[in-house]
């Protein structure tokens, strides 16, 4: 992929999922489409709930985080009030459930989160938080089937602790993103560009984020091009 398709900034090299809205590459779209069938076949009605995100979606999210007007979680997922918060621990604390705009994997069009519709109480609304994919969970039984079969279509779990393709990162376990293996493994994205694009982004907290963007990347990024003075290059 280009930094641009990394970077979520351009979207051309995707297609609709199916009828739409959700888009991913054809690769993946077409093995995710292959995993649907098989899981219907076991009653699983196997369904996005968010696939490709571009910069500027991801931006919102990350702003809203910081500002407090979007929840906020602490590592066992209880509430967090942002502005209480200095402004090192409202990034790590952001960081721990939400990518920064630059490094979401949901800007390649490899990964997607998934429920599933059938399981979900009328009137409640889904949340994608982990317990409702463990036992006892709404999804716990489509979870438990993926953890079986998703490999055999192309699919791992990227930030599972336990599972050897995982990411080393700081990341939380995330039970509903998956991640299309042939398409993912190997991307890496080049800090130099991705610091240029928050410097020139309406970004809150930016100072923070660029002072601070290498450790950023070793803790909650993928592989990564360092190149050399980041820091230098963009405060």
């Amino acid at each position: 992929m280009t930094q641009d398709q990394l970077l979520g900034r351009d979207e051309g090299h995707l297609i609709l999922l199916g009828t739409g809205p959700h888009r991913l590459t054809p690769a993946a779209a077409a093995a995710f489409q292959r995993m649907q069938v098989a899981a219907a076949a076991e009653g699983h009605n196997l369904q996005p709930a968010s696939s490709w995100r571009g910069f500027e979606r991801q931006l919102a999210i990350w702003n809203g985080k910081w500002r407090g007007e979007r929840p906020l979680q602490d590592a066992n997922g209880q509430p967090l009030d942002a502005l209480l918060l200095n402004e090192v621990e409202r990034l790590h604390a952001i960081l721990r459930w939400s990518a920064l705009p630059g490094t979401s994997r949901h800007h390649w069009g490899t990964d997607l989160d998934i429920y599933d519709p059938d399981c979900l109480p009328e009137g409640v609304r889904l949340t994608l938080e982990p317990w409702e994919y463990q036992a006892g969970g709404w999804f716990a039984g489509l979870s438990d089937w993926l953890v079986d079969h998703m490999g055999e279509f192309g699919f791992f779990l990227p930030y599972d602790k336990g599972d050897e393709l995982e990411i080393e990162s700081e990341v939380a376990f995330e039970p509903w993103h998956l991640s299309f293996r042939p398409e993912a493994k190997g991307q890496r994205l080049d800090a130099k560009a991705l610091a240029l694009c928050l410097q020139q982004a309406d970004i809150e907290g930016k100072q923070t984020i660029l002072t601070h963007l290498d450790e950023i990347l070793a803790r909650y990024v993928v592989p990564y091009d360092s190149g050399h003075d980041i820091k230098r290059s963009t405060l």
